[in-house]
């Protein structure tokens, strides 16, 4: 990396190539072995399997020690989505790869198909990054990445639509508030444009941003047609790190995201926060060389990979661009409509769910509770629930919920007939997303912010069905 030796994990099909691309029609036949010297387990992130195949370390599905496998069995959705490990940091350390389902009216549009996965890189190991970030010893750290897996949640206590904070949460979230006032040790902080207050982006200074395991220094170069007609499907991989997906000369349509079909959109400069993806269209009408870069929130730094037709001059791309990228906000969301939005119906469980916390201490909260001394969701087969998420902190939340896709219903309290996905950015200082699914899928499901590190300092909780058995 960058002229340096790096060692990370890699996820690799039979082939040896990166990832999985089922046909359509198919099912999801695929066994998982272990060849790394610890423990590991995979999710298949966006999917929709039986809880027990979903790839996160309950006690009743432990991860896969070394030398082992597991095979998994469903049927899949198609559409764009990837996989990553859920045990402990090794997500940092590259531990993902796409997950592409294809079905048959896109193979029917005779599209170049082009993958552009996205990744936040580190020479130092991901024990010693959250160390930075915590004040703790790179074993401490690592202490509290396992403390916080493979564990029970706690058992179930009376229901709530809409459940206050505790005394505890409320003074965490105090001192979050604080702490995010007086900024933090690696990351930067940005002035918001509307309210004129500084809010916290980027936790982790990165020695490198990555366009399919490349930087800008050695850009991948896809070569494309003429009058090439080409689907990019841009999965933003990366633990700590959110991008505007920029085409510079070129114009696209956003037809899905998270793997599920919208409206079109049409545009140059897309938002894409942690663990979501994009398709786009995109028809060239004359040769040449064309870059299609990802930049960082709040920042100049850039990664990507440049599609060139045939004899077309390639030159070199700077990795830092000219203009700062204003901080990731839903733009994008409130244009996006979904082709096959939920059935019209009255909610049967509405939950109220306050992100909270702050850099100083670096501690993460939903609902002023810390996993994994959390308090359950409890849902019933059959129910229409909606979750509002308010954020009470500084900085930007992907939350991603397991097992279900949901559709955005609002954001910041104006009502929408949005996407269809599985992660959703709940913008920072009281910014707020309300969002709808059908629980149809029994069994246990995380729900938690996909920044890995506020995951991993406490932001998760649990969505469990009524009649689900735990073991302790």
């Amino acid at each position: 990396m960058n002229g340096r030796a790096a060692r990370v994990f890699r996820l690799t099909n039979e082939t040896g190539q990166p990832g999985i691309t089922l046909l359509p029609g198919g099912r999801f036949g695929v066994t998982l072995v272990n060849h790394i010297d610890s423990h590991t387990i995979i999710h298949w992130h966006g999917q929709l399997p039986p809880w027990t195949q979903d790839g996160f370390p309950w006690p009743q599905t432990p991860p896969l020690s070394p030398a082992s496998s597991k095979t998994y069995d469903y049927v899949p959705i198609p559409g764009t989505y990837w996989m990553h490990s859920h045990q402990g940091l090794q997500q940092q350390s590259l531990m993902t790869a796409p997950l592409i389902v294809h079905d048959v009216a896109e193979l029917r549009e005779d599209r170049q198909e082009i993958i552009l996965m996205l990744h936040d890189f580190s020479f130092r190991p991901p024990d010693e990054l959250l160390a930075g970030l915590t004040g703790q010893t790179p074993s401490a750290a690592h202490a509290m990445a396992r403390e916080v897996e493979n564990v029970a949640a706690p058992a179930v206590g009376p229901p709530a639509t809409a459940p206050s904070m505790s005394m505890r949460g409320m003074m965490h979230d105090m001192k979050g508030m604080g702490g995010m006032m007086s900024g933090h040790r690696d990351g930067m902080s940005s002035m918001d444009g509307t309210t004129g207050m500084r809010m916290d982006i980027n936790d982790i200074a990165y020695d490198a941003f990555l366009a399919n395991d490349r930087t800008l220094a050695d850009p991948e170069v896809v070569r494309v047609e003429r009058r090439g007609r080409m689907r990019l499907r841009v999965i933003n991989g990366a633990s700590s790190s959110q991008f505007w997906i920029d085409l510079g000369g070129l114009t696209g349509q956003v037809v899905a995201v998270d793997g599920h079909a919208v409206h079109p959109v049409t545009g140059s400069r897309f938002p894409l926060a942690i663990a979501q993806r994009l398709d786009i269209l995109v028809d060239l009408s004359a040769p040449g060389a064309f870059p299609i870069l990802a930049c960082l929130e709040g920042s100049r730094r850039c990664t990507g990979l440049v599609l060139a037709t045939q004899g077309a001059r390639v030159t070199r791309i700077g990795e830092t661009g000219l203009d700062q990228m204003q901080p990731l906000d839903n733009s994008l969301e409130t244009r996006l409509a979904a082709m096959e939005p939920l059935r019209p119906r009255e909610p049967d469980l509405v939950h109220r769910v306050v992100l909270s916390g702050g850099m100083k201490p670096y501690s993460w909260s939903l609902n002023g509770e810390l996993w994994p001394r959390i308090t359950p969701l409890m849902l019933a087969k059959g129910q229409r629930v909606e979750i509002e998420l308010i954020n009470h902190s500084m900085m930007a939340h992907p939350m991603h919920l397991h097992g279900h896709a949901f559709q955005v219903i609002a954001v910041n309290g104006k009502p929408i007939n949005g996407a269809v996905r599985d992660t959703v950015l709940v913008t920072p200082m009281k910014g707020s997303v309300r969002i709808a699914f059908d629980a149809d899928n029994p069994g246990r499901w995380p729900f938690h912010c996909h920044n890995l590190y506020h995951m991993m300092t406490g932001m998760m909780m649990e969505c469990r069905y009524q009649g689900i058995a735990i073991q302790r």
